[in-house]
C-alpha cells in the first residue's frame, strides 16, 4: 500500500549496507568476550535484529522500555522506564542500541541509570541521529545515518504505532492525525 504522506528518505538496501558496516565496526571494538546488548523497546527491535545478525561475535540481548512520548510527534520530556533489564550488567561490555536519537533526553537519563549499575562499558549504536535536536549531551559512538530534523517513520519508527513494519525510513509529511 502506497500512502501518499511517506516520502522515501533511506531506501532498505541503504539500511542493510550500512548495519553490516557497523557490525562489522563493533566487532572490531569488542572482538573478546560477550557483548550485552540492550534493545529500546519498541522502536529499535528492527535494528537490534538485523544488527545482532551482523556482529561477528557472541551477544547477549536484553530489552528496556523507555519513555518520552504520548501518541503525538513530541517528546513530553518525562521519562520513565517501562520495562527493566532481566539481568545484571555488572561487569558487562554493554552497547544500547537505539532507532533514533533526537533530543537526547531518553538516552541521557538511560546512560546515567546504567553507570550505576556498573559495567565494564557502555556505548551506544543509533540507526539515526538527529543532532542538531539535541536538549541533553549524549556521545553516539556508532551511527547509522544522520538526518535533518524531520518526523520519520518506518523499520521500527512509529506515528501512533503505525508504519513501523516499513522496510524504508520515510518521512512523514503533511497532517498525520491518520485521517
Amino acid at each position: 500500500m502506497v500512502d501518499p504522506k511517506l516520502r522515501v528518505l533511506i531506501s532498505s538496501e541503504k539500511i542493510q549496507a550500512r548495519i553490516r558496516e557497523l557490525g562489522e565496526q563493533i566487532s572490531r571494538d569488542f572482538p573478546e568476550g560477550t557483548l550485552h546488548l540492550i534493545c529500546i523497546l519498541k522502536g529499535a527491535c528492527f535494528f537490534l535484529t538485523d544488527l545482532a545478525r551482523a556482529l561477528q561475535r557472541d551477544v547477549y540481548v536484553d530489552f528496556m522500555g523507555i519513555s518520552t512520548y504520548g501518541k503525538g510527534k513530541t517528546s513530553s520530556g518525562e521519562v520513565k522506564v517501562t520495562k527493566d533489564l532481566d539481568a545484571s550488567l555488572e561487569g558487562a561490555d554493554v552497547l544500547i542500541v537505539e532507532d533514533i536519537v533526537d533530543s537526547g533526553v531518553t538516552l541521557n537519563y538511560l546512560m546515567h541509570l546504567l553507570e550505576q549499575r556498573r559495567p565494564k562499558s557502555i556505548r551506544i549504536a543509533a540507526l539515526l541521529d538527529k543532532p542538531e535536536r539535541r536538549l541533553r549531551p549524549v556521545h553516539v559512538n556508532y551511527v547509522g545515518f544522520a538526518i535533518p530534523d524531520q518526523f520519520v517513520v518506518g523499520y521500527g519508527l512509529d506515528y501512533a504505532e503505525k508504519y513501523r513494519n516499513l522496510d524504508d525510513i520515510c518521512v512523514l509529511e503533511g497532517d498525520s492525525s491518520g485521517t
